[in-house]
């Protein structure tokens, strides 16, 4: 996105931007490497790699979500066992 060159200062948008918008939004939805190379037109998926690889999750980021879930799923578990709730 660059700034508008006409002196409207509002920010001029161009078609390749909202392609990185939809990869982004493909990515962020879980879609992989493979999908995404044939949602852009990419010949290879090193293409789509080499553009957006820091946009999927690490290894990291996925045990740290994983962790997440299994807490909150576990919140509240003793107030269940006692009320017989499974």
């Amino acid at each position: 996105m660059a700034e508008d060159d006409r002196g409207y200062g509002a920010p001029h948008f161009r078609l390749h931007d909202l392609r990185h918008v939809y990869a982004s939004g493909l990515i962020a939805a879980g879609c992989d490497v493979v999908t995404v190379q044939r949602a852009l037109g990419h010949a290879k998926a090193t293409t789509t790699l080499s553009t957006y690889s820091h946009l999927w999750p690490t290894a990291a980021d996925r045990t740290r979500a994983a962790a997440s879930a299994l807490m909150a799923s576990s919140e509240g578990g003793e107030e269940r066992i006692a009320a017989g709730v499974r």
